[in-house]
């Protein structure tokens, strides 16, 4: 019986490591569900749902050679495979202001509190060396509605100096 793991990769960004690793992975009989690669600041980074009859040491044999010669670190651990239970965000938040520390934990942390939960969160360091701006993306459920929401964020924006935007993703398509 096949058992899911979720494999996590970071090195320094290189042209094939998506595409090996997948070969790699498929040419063992494994069979992948949701994934998130993404590139951050010169790296890139791997989070893959994996399904596989062996272990978490027969993954390690099908792909550690792969991030050997890719100089990437690698971690796979057992999980429940929860498949089709995908949420659907409701809200996108846009946050965004002079760089700084603490800004993520604090509008993380307001909307925690207004009964938001967080699927997706994004972020970007635009401007100058000279005038960083922080720009943050979060998409996920408005569990106690957006008016809470978007009451939180008007105080957060007022005593943080940051700015802020609410919009209503639409799921409902076609």
């Amino acid at each position: 019986m096949k058992k899911w793991f979720m494999l996590i990769l970071v090195g320094k960004d290189q042209p094939g490591i998506v595409a090996q690793i997948t070969r790699a992975l498929y040419e063992g009989e494994c069979n992948l569900g949701e994934a998130s690669m993404v590139r951050l600041g010169g790296n890139f980074t791997v989070m893959l749902m994996v399904q596989s009859a062996g272990d978490e040491q027969a993954l390690d044999h099908l792909i550690g050679p792969i991030c050997r010669s890719f100089n990437l670190r690698h971690h796979v651990d057992a999980i429940e495979g929860e498949l089709l239970h995908h949420v659907e965000p409701d809200v996108r938040i846009t946050v965004y202001g002079a760089d700084r520390a603490g800004i993520v934990a604090e509008a993380t942390g307001v909307l925690t509190e207004k009964g938001f939960n967080i699927l997706n969160l994004e972020s970007d360091v635009g401007g100058t060396e000279e005038h960083p701006i922080y720009v943050m993306t979060i998409e996920g459920v408005a569990e106690q509605g957006i008016q809470v929401l978007e009451e939180a964020l008007q105080k957060l924006a007022r005593e943080k100096g940051l700015e802020t935007q609410l919009e209503p993703i639409d799921t409902l398509i076609g």
